[in-house]
C-alpha cells in the first residue's frame, strides 16, 4: 500500500502556477479576480487580433487565425516572467544577465528603483487567506521614502499593455492576506506588515510608471471590499445555480357550468 505524502503548509508549485494549503489546493487571487469582475473587452480584442492577423497572413488556415490572439498572449507572458524573474534579482542588489530584447524594460525599471529610492521589505512571497480560502503570490512589499516615508507599501510589476481596474483589489487581497510563508518553511506562518498603500509599477520598453492605487489604508480596506464581491461572484459561478422546476399547481375544485 502507498501512503501519499501531504506537505504542511502553504506551497507554490511553479509548475501549474497552482497553490495547495495543507494539502488541498487553494484558489488564486488571479483566478478569482477573473471569474468575479467581467473583461468585456477581451472578446472585441481578441477579435481585432486575429482580423489583423488574417490580413497580414492571407494564407493562413482558420485554426492560425483563431489562435492568434492566445499566442500573442502566451509570449507577452513569457516576456511577463522573464522581466518579473530578472526585477527580482535586481531589487536584491544580484548581478543579472540581461537578454538584449529586454533590455529597455529592465533599464527603465533601474532607473525607477533609482529615482524613487525604493527598499524592499519582502519580495516574491506566497500568501493565504484561510477564511475566504485563497492564496497568492505578490511581487514587493517595499519603502518609497519620498511618498509614503518609512511605510510599508505593496507594489505590483506589470509589464501588459496597460494598468487595469482589478489590480487594485489584487493587491488588497494580498496585503490583507492571512499570513505569507518562506519557500524553505512552507508551514511556518509569518505575519505580514501592515501594508498602508498599493501601487502598480507598469514597466515598458520606454520606461517604468508608478501609478498609485489605494493611497492610504482607509482606500486599500476599500479595494478589500471590492475583492470579496468578486470572491462571492466567483463562488456563485462554481455552485453552477439552475432555475429550479416549476411549481405544480394547487388542487382546486371547479364547479361544472349549468
Amino acid at each position: 500500500m502507498t501512503t501519499k505524502t501531504v506537505t504542511k503548509g502553504l506551497v507554490f508549485h511553479e509548475e501549474g502556477h497552482k497553490y495547495t494549503l495543507d494539502g488541498k489546493r487553494t484558489t488564486s487571487v488571479t483566478t478569482i479576480l477573473s471569474g468575479g469582475i467581467p473583461k468585456p473587452f477581451l472578446v472585441p480584442w481578441a477579435a481585432r487580433r486575429a482580423a489583423e492577423y488574417a490580413i497580414a497572413n492571407p494564407g493562413a488556415s482558420l485554426d492560425e487565425i483563431r489562435t492568434a490572439p492566445d499566442r500573442e498572449r502566451d509570449t507577452a507572458g513569457i516576456r511577463g516572467t522573464a522581466v518579473h524573474d530578472i526585477a527580482e534579482r535586481i531589487i536584491h542588489g544580484q548581478p543579472v544577465d540581461v537578454p538584449e530584447e529586454l533590455y529597455p524594460y529592465v533599464d527603465g525599471y533601474v532607473r525607477f528603483l533609482d529615482a524613487f529610492r525604493v527598499e524592499p521589505v519582502l519580495v516574491e512571497k506566497t500568501v493565504a487567506h484561510r477564511g475566504m480560502g485563497y492564496a497568492g503570490r505578490f511581487d514587493a512589499i517595499v519603502r518609497l521614502p519620498g511618498l509614503n516615508g518609512s511605510d510599508p507599501v505593496m507594489v505590483d510589476l506589470k509589464t501588459s499593455n496597460g494598468v487595469y481596474r482589478e489590480t487594485k483589489a489584487q493587491c488588497a487581497a494580498y496585503s490583507l492576506a492571512d499570513f505569507y510563508v518562506e519557500k524553505d518553511a512552507p508551514a511556518v506562518e509569518l505575519a505580514l506588515p501592515q501594508v498602508q498603500a498599493s501601487y502598480v509599477a507598469h514597466i515598458t520598453p520606454h520606461g517604468t510608471e508608478l501609478h498609485p492605487l489605494a493611497r492610504d489604508r482607509a482606500e486599500l480596506l476599500e479595494h478589500f471590499e471590492i475583492f470579496k464581491h468578486a470572491h462571492a461572484i466567483y463562488r456563485f459561478g462554481l455552485a453552477k445555480h439552475k432555475v429550479l422546476d416549476p411549481i405544480p399547481y394547487p388542487a382546486i375544485e371547479f364547479e361544472e357550468a349549468s
